[in-house]
């Protein structure tokens, strides 16, 4: 529960200037009902304190309330006390009653109900009267009734200040989890894009850089020959283009259009031949029984496009065995194997992500991934992903 005065909200001009005005509209009915009670031709020091002091101490008693929320407690206490000898006091006293009541911290509002109660008492004999005063319970009764009503609604007043305090508190923390979801649904998406650059471009370019060493290393090509590098360049080019430009419109596409269809397994022959067309020595071996979720699937294509990149990148004229083997229930293995380089190149530039993507990729999958140079010369990729017996498949 929050009852710190200083979290109260700050009042506007208009809004202190009408507490005031009905604070001191209230003393002047209270002034009015007790000068109506004042026998006929009644004088003295009373009566003239009625004329001239009250009012005064009525005015210092609403201009202390201005600092009612700075010192709630002294100045509550203090317009309480000066209702005794102020009839005109005793809207201020209301006031500051109410206000201290919308703290809601019981010990201080008991302390000054029971305050009030008792100033109310005591001031019924401040002046004279016609008739005599009522019964003691109806004395006691009229000023703990307006007391307990004042209390009753500064009370209301703070625990709806609380409760829009809460709520205001409420929506600044989902306007903080919003914006901290958004940050990281952006770094989920740049990750995103980057894997999906990189499988796109990386095995395209890699092929592009080799044939263009070979042209660089082999000045003796015939002609034939060198203008069937230039085309497959040339071709390399283009496709990794129209690669880019698919993957942009995917990223740029609203959430409700549908993707162009993922590579699957079907797909690894024409990724092979692509490969053997651009010079790399690749055999591919496919023993699966039945067609393995589209997401797994799209995995295991990954897994070879980025075997097969850095077998070009790293083992220039190596032998490359691909093996994809598995069935629902036993998982679905991938292992791309090279013999090693056959000759010294220079080679297109590393990224260092692509190993790392995979990893993330193969993870969220459920699935283990494995990389380390084999001892008998060459780099293995291996990676086990899930394949889960779908239901009615026995």
């Amino acid at each position: 529960m929050i009852t710190d005065a200083g979290a109260q909200p700050p009042l506007r001009p208009w809004g202190e200037a009408w507490r005031l005005l009905a604070a001191a509209a209230m003393g002047v009915v209270l002034w009015i009902v007790t000068a109506s009670q004042l026998p006929v031709g009644a004088s003295g020091p009373r009566v003239e304190w009625m004329i001239t002091g009250d009012p005064a101490l009525a005015l210092l008693c609403l201009i202390a309330l201005l600092w009612r929320r700075r010192f709630p407690v002294t100045v509550t206490l203090a317009v309480i006390l000066a209702s005794t000898a102020s009839v005109l006091s005793g809207g201020a006293s209301l006031l500051a009653l109410c206000s201290l009541a919308a703290r809601r911290r019981p010990a201080e509002t008991t302390v000054a109900a029971v305050l009030s109660v008792v100033t109310a008492v005591l001031g019924a004999d401040l002046y004279p009267h016609r008739e005599t005063p009522g019964p003691v319970w109806l004395v006691i009764s009229l000023p703990t009734l307006m007391v307990g009503i004042t209390v009753a609604i500064g009370a209301a007043i703070g625990a709806r200040r609380e409760e829009v305090r809460s709520l205001r508190q409420q929506v600044e923390s989902a306007e903080r989890e919003q914006a901290a979801r958004a940050a990281e649904a952006r770094i989920v998406e740049r990750h995103r894009i980057a894997r999906e650059m990189h499988d796109v471009l990386a095995h395209r370019v890699s092929l592009v850089a080799m044939q263009a060493g070979v042209l660089g290393h082999r000045p003796d090509l015939p002609a034939d020959q060198v203008a069937e590098l230039a085309r497959g360049i040339a071709d390399g080019s283009h496709q990794a283009l129209e690669e880019l430009r698919d993957v942009l419109g995917v990223l740029r596409a609203s959430p409700d259009e549908l993707e162009p269809p993922q590579p699957s397994l079907t797909d690894l022959p024409a990724l092979v031949a692509d490969a053997r067309a651009l010079g790399l020595d690749v055999t591919l071996t496919t023993t699966t029984e039945g067609e393995p979720p589209v997401a797994i699937a799209r995995t295991v294509y990954r897994i070879v496009q980025e075997g097969l990149t850095n077998a070009g990148k790293h083992a220039p004229g190596a032998r490359v065995a691909v093996t994809v083997e598995g069935k629902a229930g036993d998982g679905l293995r991938a292992t791309i194997r090279d013999s090693g380089a056959a000759r010294k190149s220079a080679g297109p530039p590393v990224s260092g992500f692509g190993l790392l993507g995979l990893s993330e990729r193969v993870e969220l999958a459920g699935g283990e991934l494995d990389h380390h140079p084999d001892p008998g010369g060459g780099f293995v990729l291996a990676a086990r992903l899930p394949w889960p017996v779908r239901e009615g498949s026995e």
